[in-house]
């Protein structure tokens, strides 16, 4: 009520979303934050899928801030009557002058988890010195417990209903970045070691790194190393999926965000609380002829998944993918999708639905091309680098980094 368009509104604790959703319809530029994964994700839907009436501006050549075209009504008062006076007029900013020949969708925003220093108190600052086990646990300490608990009773949820089960899931003494270990009911010889993720914040590359270097030191060795996370750094995900490491498979494990809240975890034995994260199969290619000679093109042929029964990689095919996303100039921290695609999607969804809204926005022939698993031509960018995002029907995400050749 108290800004004017083109001004910057920040909310603190976005909720469903509505003050960015009311800032976006009125011209407004917003901020909105929230400590919740569930709000942040509610708000996103929302502010994507929303369409808002295109407002006449007072001056098209300066953009937004130039204001709206408003409705302005005679202001008649007891003065002006009896001084025979012409009413003087009065703007209505709350209607303003519609232009019913277009239709307006949500400007350009970026989704940023930037993880927050904490200061920890002395008491859980790990030492030399063993822990004495009469002091009660708290903190991160104590969820990795109820972790390791739920993992015990779910298990691992992989592909086509294939299932990770173990028969212990122990603590592992001895290490800091190496939370846990672990045995699998099928074959009791494996040695499953496991780090886990922070509790507010992506898993890092650091941590990576260094609990890889903590595994190798491990007698005997581990044969699965398996990385347990709410959300993955997209280079952590590079590490993870590129290390080549002998006889050891290093896997991703999604966390369901339930457990971040006990009044919605579900207590019951089919609870899946845990999915395995498959990496995405991608061919670059560079065009060498037409029109569109020298530019790359993007083909994601599917995820590769792993097998639990014969404890290897498998490829899987691209008829599994729900969306996926091409940032062609990644550069190394924000992913910006430049090519959305659903391949999935049916002519009541995806493109075909936003199509149905915009029939006179969008091409035809690109609403057909973005229901395949091949991009479009572009242009290598600055950083000579791609990132490709996928989301399979299992709501699973996955990101896979390339560096494109010279």
């Amino acid at each position: 009520m108290t800004t004017d368009p083109g001004d910057l509104i920040l909310d603190p604790t976005c909720g469903s979303g509505t003050t960015a959703f009311v800032a976006e319809q009125w011209g407004r530029r917003w901020i909105t934050c929230d400590t919740s994964r569930v709000a942040a994700t509610l708000a996103k839907q929302r502010i994507m899928t929303s369409l808002f009436d295109y407002y006449e501006l007072q001056h098209p050549d300066e953009g937004v801030s130039s204001g709206f075209r408003y409705k302005t009504v005679p202001h008649v008062t007891l003065k002006s009557i009896a001084n025979n006076e012409p009413a003087s007029t009065e703007t209505l900013y709350d209607q303003p002058t519609i232009d019913n020949s277009r239709v307006r969708v949500t400007g350009p925003f970026t989704v940023e988890a930037v993880p927050s220093p904490t200061v920890k108190p002395l008491t859980e600052i790990e030492t030399d010195i063993p822990a004495d086990e009469s002091v009660a646990r708290s903190g991160e300490t104590l969820r990795q417990s109820e972790w390791r608990d739920e993992l015990l009773r779910t298990g691992i949820r992989g592909k086509g209903g294939q299932k990770i089960e173990f028969s212990r899931v122990e603590p592992l003494a001895g290490t800091r970045w190496l939370h846990a270990e672990a045995a699998t009911k099928e074959t009791a010889s494996q040695r499953v070691v496991l780090s886990f993720g922070p509790e507010h914040a992506p898993l890092e590359q650091k941590q990576v790194a260094l609990a890889i270097e903590e595994a190798q030191k491990l007698v005997p060795l581990p044969t699965i190393v398996l990385f347990v996370a709410f959300q993955f750094d997209p280079e952590a995900a590079k590490d993870i999926d590129e290390t080549n490491w002998k006889g050891v498979n290093l896997l991703k494990v999604q966390m369901n965000a339930d457990l971040l809240t006990d009044d919605l975890k579900k207590k019951r034995v089919t609870n899946e609380s845990f999915w395995l994260i498959g990496q995405p199969d991608v061919r670059v290619d560079t065009i060498t002829e037409g029109s569109d000679k020298g530019k790359y093109r993007v083909e994601v042929l599917g995820f590769d998944y792993y097998d639990t029964k014969n404890g290897t990689v498998i490829s899987g095919g691209a008829h599994n993918i729900a969306v996926w996303m091409l940032d062609t100039d990644y550069d190394g921290r924000s992913l910006y999708p430049k090519q959305v695609f659903f391949p999935m999607a049916d002519e009541r969804s995806g493109w075909s639905r936003l199509a149905k809204n915009l029939k006179a926005e969008i091409d035809e022939e690109l609403i057909e091309a973005y229901h395949g698993t091949t991009s479009l031509p572009f242009q290598p960018g600055t950083y000579k680098r791609i990132a490709v995002k996928i989301v399979d029907d299992r709501g699973i995400e996955s990101l896979k980094v390339v560096e494109l050749g010279e």
